[in-house]
């Protein structure tokens, strides 16, 4: 899969986007009927309108709870994580949360910030610090991290996140540079790495006319009707 993150082309990686809610929704059949999707949707829409309603951005504890329960849900089932992260008083959560925040764009103290919580380590600080400032952060998943060439052996570490995160961000400046919407964020990549990710694992259809330019240099991808040199597809069934 790290074939997209490699890849240049905007319409690919926006091609990939588009069907994000469409993984969702097939991945969400595996679960409990409906939880992945009414999580997912809570997370993606919902609960960064709420933070950036807030004079200053914060998470409450129910807030963190339910992040943490989405987090699981998407990912790597740990339930003793979602008892550690309750553990936590409300009034900790948000003054930890708020200073987390406001430590940004030094994305390094504020996972330091978040990660004194129980329960939290980067990989959740950085999903608590996507939904708030989704330009500058992206959610340390399993999926996308796997993407990403040269992260591997995959850590769960604040050094392992600086440079998963660096990789990103230059990705999304890379794309932003060529694309005119320029609305790419290292958020939006963490996405469509983890719809394509995903649709692999689950042997899905949704994303199968992916295909992988060959070529010297980095690997270029794009839909088979963009032109007609010679193209590898990903595999996804």
């Amino acid at each position: 899969m790290s074939a997209l993150f490699a890849c240049e082309d905007p319409a690919t990686w926006r091609r990939v986007y588009e069907k994000y809610w469409g993984v969702v929704e097939a991945k969400a059949r595996n679960k409990k009927p409906g939880k992945l999707l009414n999580l997912d949707k809570w997370y993606q829409e919902e609960l960064p309108t709420l933070m950036s309603s807030r004079p200053d951005k914060h998470v409450t504890l129910s807030e963190l709870v339910k992040l943490m329960e989405w987090k699981l849900t998407r990912g790597k089932f740990r339930p003793r994580l979602q008892q550690l992260v309750a553990s936590n008083s409300e009034d900790t959560v948000e003054k930890c949360s708020r200073k987390a925040f406001s430590l940004l764009p030094d994305v390094q103290a504020a996972i330091a910030e978040l990660s004194t919580l129980k329960g939290i380590g980067p990989a959740t600080a950085s999903a608590v610090l996507a939904v708030g400032a989704p330009e500058q952060t992206a959610f340390m998943s399993d999926e996308a991290m796997e993407s990403v060439p040269g992260l591997k052996p995959i850590q769960y570490t604040a050094k392992h996140y600086t440079l998963y995160l660096g990789k990103m961000v230059e990705r999304t400046e890379q794309l932003n540079k060529v694309d005119p919407q320029q609305d790419w964020t290292p958020h939006r990549l963490e996405l469509c790495l983890w719809a394509l990710t995903t649709a692999a694992q689950q042997q899905l259809p949704l994303l199968k006319d992916i295909e992988v330019k060959g070529g010297g240099g980095a690997e270029e991808c794009t839909h088979p009707d963009a032109d007609q040199r010679p193209t590898k597809k990903l595999k996804i069934q």
